[in-house]
């Protein structure tokens, strides 16, 4: 109800644009069995064989999105919700399905346990250097 206790003729606004919920998106689905490597720094990369995502009408312009973005430039999981304006929880449903099916591959990050020590770092440089 407005101030004249009449019912407003206008109850979304215009400027919004069309507005499409996070779980119409994922349909319903708030994980993806893939999500356990989809950390913020997972890179997206598009499988090569992909030619045209558009053409297959089981995906969403959201995941067309997707696969093109990494066609371009291998993108992390953040960056890519950061360019779809999209939850990271969402992106990672997406990209589970796109991994499903093919689309796109993601590679993982070393892990900081698996990177060399610093001090073995600096002893081969002043190795080398020795040399």
């Amino acid at each position: 109800m407005n101030g004249d206790g009449q019912a407003p003729s206008h109850w979304f606004d215009d400027e919004a644009g069309p507005v499409v919920r996070p779980y119409a998106m994922t349909r319903g689905r708030t994980s993806h069995a893939a999500q356990h490597r989809l950390d913020l720094i997972a890179v997206v990369v598009t499988e090569p064989h992909v030619d045209d995502a558009e053409e297959d009408h089981s995906l969403s312009p959201e995941h067309v999105d997707i696969v093109e973005l990494c066609r371009r430039t291998p993108q992390s999981v953040a960056e890519l919700a950061a360019e779809l304006d999209l939850a990271i929880g969402v992106v990672r449903v997406l990209i589970g399905d796109l991994v499903d099916q093919e689309y796109v591959h993601v590679s993982r990050p070393v892990p900081p346990a698996e990177l060399p020590d610093e001090s073995v770092l600096r002893d081969v440089i002043n190795g080398l250097r020795a040399l």
